[in-house]
């Protein structure tokens, strides 16, 4: 029971962190016409993709090249590409994108249940893990904020949209536990699944919102949002 509860308690404070993300954009969003503002938002948008692209290098791939041999590692990355190419076109016909939010919860979501997978075994790793999820989620949830507003959703909805998938983490950890936690191959499927959609995501949706004319910032907040990544490796390894 104790450790069910410990899981539960990081879990929640990796996911709580979502929510955290969307109010800090709320705030933001009561200056945009600041000329500061823009020069922020395309920051953030940089930065929560250097986490994204750090996320696949150092954690999602990695762990499906541990786990799987080449031609399930292989069907894994292509059906993730194809399955949310697919969605990303549905949505978009539809005249909406929700390519951060969607990489975000590909993110997140496969490593909360590796989170659960592996905290019977190695607690401080859980920890760490609970503690790199959390920082991931805040720019991811920043920029899906800015999304969900941009394609008509009000400030209550998004930040209710925001709330109820940061309780997401618990459940998919609770799940690693329950049902994945001696299957490291499922798990290390669904990384490298993850891992395949949030490539696609990156370069078709993410990367060109975060360019702006005339600045290097987004640049380095894209090469700091990848040390954060390096540095979570580090620590984790």
């Amino acid at each position: 029971m104790k450790t069910i509860l410990e899981i539960i308690s990081y879990s929640f404070f990796a996911g709580i962190t979502v929510f955290i993300g969307g109010i800090l954009s709320r705030i933001l969003e009561k200056f945009k016409n600041h000329k500061t503002h823009k020069l922020i938002t395309h920051f953030a948008i940089a930065f929560g993709g250097g986490i994204l692209i750090a996320a696949v290098g150092f954690v999602l791939i990695p762990k499906g090249i541990e786990e799987l041999t080449l031609l399930p590692l292989i069907l894994c990355f292509v059906g993730g590409v194809l399955f949310f190419s697919f969605i990303d076109s549905k949505i978009k016909q539809k005249g909406g994108s929700f390519a951060q939010m969607m990489a975000m919860l590909m993110d997140f979501v496969p490593e909360a249940i590796a989170l659960g997978g592996v905290f019977a075994h190695n607690l401080k790793l859980g920890l760490l893990l609970a503690i790199y999820i959390g920082l991931q989620n805040l720019p991811e949830s920043f920029n899906s904020y800015i999304e969900l507003k941009h394609y008509n959703h009000s400030t209550k909805a998004s930040l209710y949209i925001l709330f109820f998938l940061s309780f997401s983490g618990i459940i998919a950890a609770l799940t690693g536990y329950f049902l994945l936690m001696n299957k490291p191959d499922i798990i290390a499927g669904l990384m490298v699944f993850s891992g395949g959609g949030i490539v696609f995501l990156m370069f078709q949706d993410i990367a060109p919102l975060a360019k702006i004319k005339n600045t290097l910032l987004p640049a380095m907040g894209a090469s700091l949002g990848f040390l954060v990544g390096i540095i979570g490796e580090k620590l984790l390894g």
